[in-house]
């Protein structure tokens, strides 16, 4: 696909799958048409960079469609001080999004073949405000500090209570929940020490996170 075709390409996937999905923050927009998602994309797959697909990473792992990051980001409302955690690093255009959008990233990826594309990919795009982590996440041991946002890529059981409690106050939390093929997404917001609100966003279905097949049980 030429640079230019590339363009249109992302141009629509941006006015015609993301937006009518009701991304309607400009920043997001933005940020969508200004990221190259191509860039993240396995070689053999920079053709469907733009499609409404989950595209294949390797080791039976896939990125999220385009519409599904969206409504992810927008619903974070992420700020420039933001300290954010990424749980499932996948290609690095999640990671680039993010750090585009908040102060740092902490991403940890269970893949050391996927999280070396993903850190090659980052660092050809001169994305720096970032720390990449291979580790299963779901250890208590990788989990050691409080987070604005927490971005979950990959589909849980339920609503983890550790990643609730890695929320700072005001803290938001972005995770899709159920087993295929009824799943919802939800942002769960830290209202007090010991509350949290969670608001339904959607329903989709995503593959899910390594590990994580079961309702999560260990605490920080």
């Amino acid at each position: 696909m030429s640079t230019v075709n590339l363009h249109e390409a992302r141009h629509n996937m941006v006015e015609q799958q993301v937006r009518p999905w009701d991304v309607l923050d400009p920043r997001i927009l933005q940020l969508l048409e200004a990221i190259h998602r191509e860039d993240f994309v396995p070689e053999t797959y920079k053709n469907l960079a733009y499609a409404d697909t989950a595209i294949p990473l390797g080791d039976g792992e896939v990125m999220m469609h385009p519409v599904v990051e969206g409504r992810m980001l927008q619903a974070l409302d992420i700020r420039p001080e933001d300290e954010i955690l990424e749980i499932g690093t996948g290609s690095g255009f999640i990671t680039a999004c993010l750090a585009s959008l908040g102060a740092h990233v902490d991403s940890i990826e269970i893949n050391q073949a996927i999280a070396t594309r993903a850190a090659e990919s980052l660092v050809s795009q001169g994305v720096f405000n970032i720390s990449l982590s291979v580790a299963d996440a779901t250890e208590p041991a990788e989990l050691n500090k409080k987070y604005d946002v927490i971005a979950i890529t990959g589909s849980m059981a339920d609503i983890p209570q550790a990643y609730k409690q890695a929320l700072k106050p005001d803290g938001r939390l972005f995770v899709i929940t159920g087993t295929d093929p009824v799943m919802v997404a939800y942002l769960v917001t830290r209202t007090d020490d010991n509350a949290w609100a969670s608001q339904y966003l959607f329903e989709t279905s995503i593959k899910a996170l390594c590990h994580a097949e079961t309702p999560a049980t260990f605490n920080f």
